[in-house]
């Protein structure tokens, strides 16, 4: 479990620099997504159930829409309602990263979409389809994302975006829409902090909060490698920029000293100026280098620190912008003796099977490590449906926008694949249990695509 006496301070941390610059093009590989295949789950929100899953993942008995609101109040609902005739599908928005160097990470949890939605079935004859826009790891690409999903009033809700970057001018826009919103790896700190814009009411995640994620790695750092001395790099997003100043904050306050904090821009591909200041920036070159950017801008940091001067034995720890095969791909050799903060789903016979049903579907193991925040967050909009909707004399099914933002609010122990979720009035869900620290070693750097996910060496 996490201990949390560092929060106050990390808090009041992130709060002073919560008006940080909009996130650059790559945002946090905050990634993802699984389905409990293997084991009888519950499949409401909370926990009450709408049919459970067999052996193969399917739905045992139809959701039966027990539990739906009073005709006379979904009609009424201050964000307007989804009307959908018998048999007429029931459409869910994502928006992903699914072009570029940080594509693996979306994609990922487009397949938590998908199984989840293939094991949900249909409800109440209606079935489930998804429409998915690329909202890529960028301002803009969130912001076009948006704009199209948002013009589709037949759209109930919406997962996504992978990147905090995108998600911050995406979420009000979704939001004025009506629609909810649920990400499954946002991670920066501003999107569910208490003084969030209104605009943002209608968001939350599934995924961790960097304000645990920082404290994570800064914890390993101090207290398990034994470490004094560190530098960070960030890249200007605000998941990027909030985590290695959570990270500075933590390492600082457990008596080590940071020696450097630097940034590098987005599409960067000469890394040596950056860390040629960050090995003479102290009297000694730091002991561990925190650079929790993404995929390309990650590979580059990797190469060229060790073939820096002062810091060939430095060493180096990402986080989970940098969890996927991609990134070892681009850093090659040097990848091998890299750490790397980031989601972690401890061994269950529900997410075992879940993974077995991705390799049976897909043809291979996950991409990245946010597929099971992707299937818990898609399940929890699918199973607040019954609690936001009505039927009508003529079978017409009605969907209340507020009463399913309200519904989805409301989870409470839910038991999903990445651990128990309930839901806070500022839209964390998660509980910050399923985080690790991952060590790469040559079996990645032989064949990334094979060997993974690495093995996780620490767990709070």
């Amino acid at each position: 479990m996490f201990r949390l006496r560092w929060l106050p301070m990390i808090l009041a941390f992130t709060l002073m620099g919560g008006l940080l610059a909009a996130c650059g093009t790559d945002d946090d590989a905050d990634v993802d997504s699984g389905e409990p295949t293997g084991e009888e789950m519950e499949a409401t929100a909370e926990g009450e159930g709408e049919g459970e899953m067999d052996e193969e993942g399917d739905m045992e008995d139809e959701p039966s829409g027990e539990g739906m609101m009073s005709l006379e109040d979904i009609l009424t609902d201050p964000l307007g309602t989804v009307e959908l005739a018998e048999g007429d599908p029931i459409e869910i928005g994502a928006m992903f990263v699914l072009s570029g160097p940080n594509e693996a990470l979306g994609v990922d949890s487009r397949d938590g979409v998908e199984l989840a939605i293939d094991a949900y079935g249909d409800y109440m004859g209606h079935p489930i389809v998804l429409t998915t826009e690329d909202s890529q790891c960028s301002p803009e690409g969130g912001q076009a994302a948006a704009t199209r999903l948002a013009a589709n009033d037949k759209v109930i809700g919406v997962i996504g975006t992978s990147c905090s970057g995108a998600a911050e001018p995406a979420i009000p826009i979704i939001g004025d829409a009506g629609m909810v919103m649920v990400s499954p790896s946002n991670t920066a700190p501003k999107l569910t902090a208490p003084d969030r814009s209104p605009s943002f009411a209608g968001y939350l995640r599934t995924a961790h909060n960097d304000l645990f994620q920082g404290q994570v790695a800064a914890e390993f750092a101090y207290n398990e490698l034994g470490l004094r001395t560190a530098a960070t790099i960030h890249d200007g997003s605000p998941y990027a920029e909030e985590l290695q100043s959570v990270f500075a904050a933590v390492f600082t306050d457990l008596g080590g000293e940071v020696t450097a904090q630097e940034a590098i821009n987005v599409n960067d591909t000469d890394m040596k100026p950056v860390l040629t200041s960050i090995a003479a920036s102290a009297a000694s070159p730091p002991e561990i280098i925190y650079y929790p950017i993404f995929t390309a801008e990650g590979g580059f940091v990797t190469q060229q620190a060790r073939g820096t001067a002062g810091l060939e034995n430095v060493v180096l720890m990402g986080a989970d912008g940098l969890f996927s095969p991609d990134f070892v791909k681009a850093a090659g050799e040097a990848a091998d003796g890299v750490y790397l903060s980031g989601p972690f789903v401890g061994n269950s016979s529900a997410y075992d099977a879940f993974i077995v049903t991705l390799k049976e579907t897909y043809g291979r193991p996950p991409l990245s490590g946010f597929h099971a925040h992707a299937y818990d967050a898609a399940m929890i909009i699918l199973n607040s449906i019954a609690k936001a909707s009505a039927t009508d004399a003529d079978g017409t099914l009605i969907i209340g926008r507020q009463a399913l933002r309200d519904a989805v609010y409301a989870t409470e122990g839910y038991e999903g694949l990445t651990g128990t979720l309930s839901c806070d009035a500022n839209g964390d869900c998660a509980t910050g249990e399923a985080l690790a620290v991952f060590l790469l070693t040559d079996a990645q750097v032989d064949d990334p695509g094979t060997n993974w996910p690495p093995e996780a060496v620490y767990q709070p």
